[in-house]
């Protein structure tokens, strides 16, 4: 069952991909896109290393966080700019929580039905917090970005 998951977000996030791009500014999505993957790999390898979190292998260099941090969670990313993109501070946060919220969640079904991933020494609070400050972060960084070429 956990590769038919696997499979299906693969899927789903190819497709959300290739709508999310639709609208202009492709730049501006595509920007989002990749510093999303950038840094949540990063962070995702060190939570790994720590032995925070254990992801199990899928084959010799493929395990279900690289699908996650790689891929879905920046194409998650776009549609937070997309949706953010006009709006002021309390927006941004406001859907920001939404985010987070519905990202929670969803780990906890993932956590409680599947074994997609394994919490070591982490516990499910610390991921609304965590994934909270990073889109935040990187949403504030785009706009640092977008004000710097204007």
């Amino acid at each position: 069952m956990d590769k038919v998951i696997l499979w299906f977000s693969l899927i789903l996030g190819i497709a959300l991909f290739i709508f999310s791009l639709r609208k202009q500014p492709i730049k501006n999505w595509l920007l989002s896109f990749l510093l999303t993957a950038y840094f949540a790999n990063i962070i995702g390898k060190i939570v790994v290393d720590l032995n925070l979190i254990k992801y199990p292998k899928l084959s010799n260099n493929f395990d279900t966080g690289n699908l996650y941090e790689i891929f879905l969670f920046p194409v998650i990313g776009i549609y937070f700019y997309q949706t953010s993109y006009r709006s002021n501070l309390s927006g941004i946060i406001f859907q920001c929580a939404l985010y987070t919220l519905g990202l929670t969640i969803s780990e906890i079904i993932l956590l409680k039905y599947t074994h997609l991933i394994e919490f070591v020494n982490w516990h499910w609070t610390y991921t609304p917090l965590s994934i909270f400050c990073f889109m935040l972060a990187i949403r504030l960084l785009l706009e640092l970005i977008n004000r710097k070429n204007e």
